[in-house]
């Protein structure tokens, strides 16, 4: 998922995604752990989706507090 596509997501629909990646996250976790995991590049993207989520949740927080 691109930078410039997550900012031009209003914040509910970001918080959508946040939980969709999560949840995608913790199903790779566990079948990562189980051993059928084939693709261990996938964690790491979708790793890196939820910190850029996050970090633009953020932005928009204190785009807010600031005025």
């Amino acid at each position: 998922m691109k930078v410039s596509e997550l900012h031009a997501l209003t914040v509910s629909e970001l918080h959508n995604r946040l939980d969709d990646a999560k949840e995608e996250l913790m199903k790779l976790r566990f079948q990562q752990a189980s051993g059928q995991l084939e693709d261990t590049n996938r964690l790491r993207l979708v790793r890196r989706d939820v910190a850029r989520i996050k970090t633009i949740l953020t932005e928009r927080q204190r785009e807010v507090e600031n005025g």
